[in-house]
């Protein structure tokens, strides 16, 4: 069915339901909406996991295409051929429960980071997930999509720590895995499957989380080196010593220059922020040496931080013709892989930008033209597929932003090493009519 009848013959189906207020129909209000460029028919604002199974419900009976979407800032995959309806989680924000003392807490998919770290932060608590944009970017699409920010060296993923959640399944079923406490009965680890799958298997409706008590004090080290190979060289000492820092962030010339336009320094740098007492806080000076040029707290560290956090966001500015790649390595290669990236980009006259967790094994590494983009449309597949060929068996680079001219000649996921048919078979148990994400991901 297309989505002009979409429309016409259902939204008032989703009005009566969700209340006419929280049904989207006008195509200038839409376009905000638009899921890799494609903009849909309508999208719906559900209040509760009972409204999110009615939409889905009629969603299966009509065939239609449904994408989950939080606050939109993690929207990526290949171009969907057509979105029906967005089904918007913003209106999910319920506390569920919240135990300080427990340190737990469970809320709402459509609650934002933002809103959920103020909360736990008046308790002295830390919700230990910071993504780009925490001010739109929601609990549901963190988990969705995996999404983590320099925290994750520290502290873990936020599969890690969510400890239990509630969700709807593509064909309508309303089901959950774990639950509220940090210790949960043996048994297949369902909410570990819905974590990272990017909305194809079920719509997150509410989550639980382990906190952890927020750090006393904090202070960020600067250390510069000539080359990314003295940079990687420097994380594998750190490593190897006592000192456990909850950041270790690799930011490259191109992504100083990148964060701070004014910045003209060709060094690499290495963020190593340390969290505890005075008396941790020295040890991390003595150890550290000659190694850390300078160091900054208060608002100067919140502000480096947050830079790094919304790099993709300032690479979008100031550069929208720009390919963002984000990649997960073994420690071992992370220097090898940084090393062809630079020369691949160099043969393609690609200017690089690279940021991430070294002490983790992720990478984001950004590449934009220096010439018109209808002439380096090719360049930008070619790198793409040059650097794919090149990537150790045990590692896997995602596309998560680039040019459309250029989405429509790739596979954002590019091969996969699992089980194409497991997944396949996981696809048809929870959304046997394939009506999440349509098109956009692998199965």
């Amino acid at each position: 069915m297309s989505s002009a009848g979409v429309v016409t013959q259902y939204a008032s189906q989703l009005r009566a339901l969700c209340g006419g207020e929280h049904v989207i129909e006008a195509p200038s209000e839409l376009e905000r909406y638009s899921i890799v460029g494609t903009t849909p028919a309508l999208a719906v604002a559900p209040a509760s996991q009972d409204e999110v199974a009615s939409i889905l419900r009629m969603a299966n009976e009509l065939r239609l295409c449904v994408v989950p979407a939080g606050g939109c800032t993690q929207q990526m995959g290949n171009a969907p051929p057509q979105v029906d309806v967005v089904l918007l989680t913003a209106r999910l924000t319920e506390v569920e429960h919240y135990d300080p003392a427990d340190l737990t807490v469970g809320v709402g998919a459509g609650f934002t980071v933002s809103q959920l770290s103020a909360m736990v932060r008046a308790n002295g608590l830390l919700f230990a997930v910071d993504p780009p944009l925490p001010d739109r970017c929601s609990v549901g699409g963190v988990l969705a999509t995996g999404g983590h920010g320099p925290l994750r060296h520290g502290f873990g993923g936020v599969r890690d720590f969510c400890i239990g959640l509630h969700f709807v399944t593509g064909d309508a079923r309303r089901a959950k895995g774990g639950g509220r406490v940090v210790k949960n009965v043996a048994g297949y680890d369902l909410m570990k499957l819905l974590i990272g799958s990017h909305g194809t298997l079920g719509i997150i409706t509410s989550a639980s989380f382990k906190l952890f008590p927020a750090p006393r004090r904090t202070q960020t080290y600067i250390a510069e080196f000539y080359s990314a190979a003295d940079a990687i060289e420097f994380r594998d000492r750190l490593l190897h010593s006592p000192l456990s820092p909850i950041c270790l962030e690799l930011v490259s010339p191109g992504a100083r220059q990148l964060l701070r336009p004014s910045m003209d320094a060709k060094s690499w740098v290495v963020c190593v922020r340390a969290a505890g007492s005075d008396a941790v806080l020295r040890r991390y000076r003595s150890e550290l040496g000659m190694a850390a040029s300078r160091q900054v707290e208060g608002q100067s560290e919140q502000e480096l931080w947050r830079a790094v956090e919304n790099f993709s966001e300032s690479l979008q500015a100031q550069h929208p013709d720009s390919l963002l790649m984000s990649l997960s390595l073994p420690l071992r290669d992370v220097k090898r892989v940084i090393s062809e990236i630079e020369v691949v980009a160099e043969a393609n006259d690609l200017t690089v930008a690279a940021i991430g967790r070294i002490g983790a094994g992720h990478l984001q590494a950004a590449l934009w033209p220096l010439t018109s983009a209808d002439a380096t449309g090719a360049k930008l597949v070619t790198t793409i597929s040059t650097l794919r060929a090149q990537l150790p068996r045990d590692a896997s680079m995602m596309v998560q932003l680039c040019p459309a001219y250029v989405r429509t000649q790739i596979d954002s996921w590019g091969p996969t090493p699992t089980d194409v048919a497991s997944m396949r078979a996981v696809k048809q148990s929870l959304d046997r009519h394939d009506i999440l994400n349509r098109g956009r991901f692998l199965v």
